[in-house]
């Protein structure tokens, strides 16, 4: 087997380490245990290639969700605790990116004048172009990332993703769940 690079991860564990989880997790366990393994390397692998495909528009993933965001929202804006509830991420996460995304010119943030505790995030003709171009500029790799899919697979793909963010949304709701530290969710 090659070894895993940034485009490249292992697909599984290692051998020891099935053979230490099958003598460890119930049999019934270790198809879900499995496929828990598999979606996070797979989304690894995602993670490396989007991040990848942004280095020279966005920046990141995080940053091209916010121009995303300001971009839907034409001339309106998007009031910064918003921006927190659609990454679900901290305040703080959002207040660095923000900051970093109008050192870079490609948004501003204003007073609202109806409430002037919140902040309302725009976009730039900078960002607008920036967030244009990273849509342009990765079409291509994202349709090759896809193709070996049908558009009835893809369907199903997302369908089955949505039920699994919410069963694990199911379990991080419920009472007593003990929260990480920095994650709202």
């Amino acid at each position: 087997m090659p070894p895993p690079t940034p485009h490249r991860l292992a697909a599984e564990p290692p051998p020891t380490v099935k053979e230490a989880l099958r003598k460890r997790i119930p049999r019934q366990d270790l198809p879900a245990f499995g496929a828990v393994i598999a979606l996070r390397m797979t989304a690894q692998q995602v993670e490396n290639a989007v991040t990848g495909w942004m280095a020279d528009t966005a920046g990141t993933p995080a940053r091209f969700q916010i121009l995303s965001l300001l971009w839907a929202s034409g001339a309106s804006g998007v009031p910064h605790k918003d921006i927190v509830h659609a990454l679900e991420v901290t305040r703080a996460t959002v207040s660095g990116l923000m900051a970093a995304l109008e050192r870079d010119g490609l948004v501003t943030s204003t007073i609202d004048r109806d409430d002037r505790r919140n902040l309302i995030a725009r976009l730039t003709a900078r960002g607008r172009a920036t967030f244009e171009k990273a849509i342009d500029s990765n079409l291509t790799s994202l349709r090759a990332a896809f193709a070996t899919l049908s558009a009835d697979e893809l369907g199903t793909l997302d369908s089955l993703l949505q039920r699994l963010r919410d069963g694990f949304a199911a379990i991080r709701d419920r009472p007593g769940h003990r929260r990480q530290p920095g994650n709202p969710g």
